[in-house]
């Protein structure tokens, strides 16, 4: 799958996208997935920060070839992380290089509606697919007031629309929508000519995308409410490890077959 293809299905079957940090994950998710997205979430589902904030390019550039060693059908997306891109075209274009050459993916994500329409138009005029992010924005908490729902009421549902637009104009092969009213993830959807990624933003997208980890039940701090919980690997988990030290402290484990003898 590439940018162009993704966005070819537009209107058509939706498009599944998930996340993937790992090169094991990446492999497991490859088999559904048309989009793979290595999401500055792993800042805090990964190395437990408290926001994506304190995500570095770096860090996004170590899981993306991770997570591009796993892959081999889907499109790898890498998201540029707070601080790497909002000085200008310039800087963003310099992140985007380096993230495209240094890990093999496919486009890079961004968050930013208008405001950074100019800097989309700047880097796919020079050959960087991008995957647009409007409606909650987590790199803006500080600035919105934390993780509420976008686009209630009609000046902001406005804002949100104007949004959209800017990015898909701007070049933008997709666009994340998320955690916004589902009247206005319709009607966007409906306006843009390039296909929508719902997250929070109601079956009425044109592709639906989650954290790995929230729909694995992997990451329990805390779960948003439009994350359907598909397996509770973390109960799993805690399990085997509780079950693996009951060995251990009995002298059950390893047992004879995991011995090896002179013979």
């Amino acid at each position: 799958m590439t940018p162009p293809a993704i966005r070819a299905r537009k209107g058509g079957a939706p498009l599944v996208c998930l996340t993937a940090y790992t090169t094991p994950m990446a492999r497991l998710v490859d088999r559904e997935a048309d989009v793979i997205l290595v999401g500055d979430s792993l800042g805090m589902v990964v190395h437990g920060l408290p926001s994506t904030l304190g995500v570095t390019l770096e860090m996004m550039i170590l899981h993306g070839l991770a997570a591009r060693r796993g892959t081999t059908r889907a499109c790898l997306v890498v998201d540029l992380p707070f601080g790497s891109y909002e000085a200008g075209p310039d800087q963003a274009f310099r992140s985007a290089a380096r993230v495209m050459a240094e890990t093999g993916c496919a486009a890079v994500k961004l968050e930013g509606g208008e405001s950074m329409a100019p800097t989309i138009d700047f880097l796919t005029r020079r050959g960087v697919p991008v995957m647009a992010h409007v409606g909650l924005m987590p790199q803006s908490v500080n600035v919105t007031g934390g993780y509420r729902t976008q686009g209630r009421g009609s000046v902001a549902a406005a804002r949100v629309e104007a949004d959209a637009r800017a990015v898909s104009d701007a070049g933008a092969f997709s666009v994340v929508l998320e955690k916004i009213t589902e009247p206005l993830a319709r009607r966007i959807t409906e306006a843009l000519p390039i296909p929508t990624i719902g997250i929070g933003a109601s079956a009425a997208c044109d592709g639906q995308i989650l954290v790995i980890d929230d729909m694995l039940g992997l990451f329990t701090d805390f779960q948003p409410s439009f994350v359907r919980r598909y397996a509770e690997l973390g109960r799993a988990v805690e399990a085997a490890v509780a079950a693996y030290a009951a060995d251990v402290r009995a002298r059950s484990f390893p047992g004879r077959e995991h011995v090896f003898n002179d013979d």
